[in-house]
């Protein structure tokens, strides 16, 4: 399987990669040599020890999408990587966790049709995938999460209508356990843009708050726009400097017990 993956130039001013720490990369599987693993519109890095993805990055072409059906494509392990260091269905099955997109489906489906039904099927590989309880996906499809990408793209005159984006989970030492794997409670998602032909970059963090014992259970969702220097501290590693220099958080956010949630998308500094 060869795919081109996320393009860093791809909104015309070079946007690149973030670059794992040294420990994050030693925890990094590699492919021919490489952490970056690449996919139809998107790169990732997996993670051997949490056997999910520390980052994805894709490309959006607003102009190009197509709407594509997800009917009768499986979930499946990328053949590629070796199969203990990826998480799949013996995780979801008979509880509450959805198989949750890092880099959502829709986003990924554009270009000429080959390409975007390629794209469609690369999503669905389960080092996209990460658990998220089943209301993740239901409360934030007309949230705030669900809609970022949706929101920048309708909200702000975006230079071609292309957006580029950085994701993935945070992990901590205390994520709960459930069945032999450390579920993330934590999301980050950073977007960037161009506008009259200037960078931009709005960074969020997203908190899902799970409670594990003898059953899932959920306590609510938030959701908080950050810096790109405040995500790196709770990340294996660093976004690139273009980016911290396009950051729209760039002057100093609350700190985090004095922040407050985002109530809605019109709270966003784009």
């Amino acid at each position: 399987m060869t795919s081109a993956g996320f393009d860093p130039k791809f909104l015309g001013t070079a946007a690149g990669l973030p670059a794992l720490t040294d420990s994050g990369a030693t925890d990094a599987v590699e492919l021919d040599g490489s952490t970056t693993i690449d996919y139809t519109h998107f790169s990732l890095a997996m993670s051997k020890s949490r056997k999910f993805a520390s980052w994805v990055a894709w490309n959006i072409d607003g102009g190009e999408m197509k709407a594509l059906s997800r009917n009768n494509i499986p979930f499946v392990k990328d053949p590629r990587i070796p199969a203990e260091f990826q998480t799949g269905d013996e995780l979801y099955r008979d509880n509450r966790l959805d198989r949750g997109h890092l880099a959502r489906r829709a986003d990924l489906c554009w270009g000429p049709k080959a390409e975007a039904q390629k794209a469609n099927r690369d999503s669905f590989f389960f080092t996209n995938i990460t658990p998220q309880m089943d209301d993740f996906n239901q409360s934030t499809k007309e949230g705030l999460w669900g809609r970022l990408e949706d929101a920048v793209l309708a909200d702000v005159d975006v230079d071609d209508l292309k957006v580029s984006v950085y994701g993935g989970p945070v992990f901590n030492a205390d994520d709960r356990v459930f069945r032999s794997v450390a579920i993330p409670r934590e999301f980050y998602k950073a977007i960037a843009f161009v506008v009259d032909g200037e960078l931009r970059c709005s960074a969020f963090l997203l908190t899902q708050n799970i409670v594990l014992a003898e059953a899932l259970d959920l306590d609510e969702f938030r959701v908080f726009q950050v810096s790109l220097t405040e995500l790196e501290k709770r990340l294996s590693l660093t976004f690139p400097a273009e980016l911290h220099a396009a950051d729209t958080a760039s002057v100093q956010l609350l700190e985090e017990a004095d922040r407050k949630p985002l109530d809605s998308l019109g709270d966003i500094r784009w």
